[in-house]
């Protein structure tokens, strides 16, 4: 811990419960900081005790991870239809959730983390980080589906911002597509496809970023280190 950090991230931090229902164990009088009945903005710093119910909590470490997610498992943290989850393929004692998500059909590059400010950087649309996808579509995209796809395609909920695409190679009945896009909308890859006459029949997400999945194992899940995490903080930051 850097410094004092609010009470109700600290128990979040340590996994034992969301920053709004840490605030009503607050309020019901359950945490104790120091031996003192907590109040609500309480500040905890390094070395304090800090206890619910009088059991001593401490805070997590804090992770960022990069999975190659399967097809098949939903980006959630729980799946009210009972289907796999991204966190059933993490094996660490650590409570992360994914930035953003990937639909359940598409698999490739996820990142998974309990730091909250830099999922929050990375969430916001207005910073714009890039991610980057291969998709196997049907059909081969001519020039004029390309420059669509580039200048922004329209679907029901807008028109895309301008994106880089360009056809990688041709398969039998289809082609590979490389797309970047700087949003993040509902499955928009395969709408864009969809709109442009090129149905995707595989979609992978290949980097985030600065980020490359590299050769990772399909399923597999690696720590990032501590240079990876300064460059996917300065590029959701603008560099700054």
């Amino acid at each position: 811990m850097d410094g004092p950090v609010r009470l109700n991230r600290y128990l979040a931090q340590a996994g034992v419960a969301s920053r709004r229902a840490a605030d009503r164990l607050i309020a019901e009088g359950r945490v104790t900081v120091d031996g003192q009945v907590a109040e609500p903005g309480t500040q905890v710093g390094a070395g304090a005790d800090v206890r619910v119910d009088g059991a001593p909590v401490a805070p997590e470490q804090v992770v960022h991870l990069l999975m190659n997610k399967p097809p098949g498992y939903v980006t959630t943290a729980r799946d009210p239809q009972g289907r796999p989850t991204v966190l059933d393929l993490v094996d660490r004692p650590e409570r992360v959730v994914p930035v953003g998500r990937l639909d359940r059909d598409t698999s490739g590059l996820l990142i998974l983390t309990n730091d909250g400010g830099l999922a929050q950087l990375l969430a916001h649309p207005s910073h714009g980080v890039p991610k980057t996808y291969r998709a196997l579509v049907r059909g081969l995209p001519g020039p004029a589906a390309v420059r669509r796809l580039e200048r922004g395609v329209e679907l029901d909920d807008g028109r895309t911002a301008p994106a880089a695409a360009r056809v990688l190679r041709t398969r039998s009945g289809g082609a590979e597509l490389e797309l970047v896009l700087k949003e993040g909308r509902n499955r928009q890859v395969r709408r864009m496809c969809a709109a442009v006459g090129h149905p995707v029949l595989e979609l992978e997400r290949i980097a985030y970023g600065p980020l490359r999945l590299g050769r990772l194992a399909v399923g597999g899940v690696r720590e990032l280190s501590a240079r990876e995490v300064a460059a996917l903080r300065a590029a959701a930051s603008g560099g700054r």
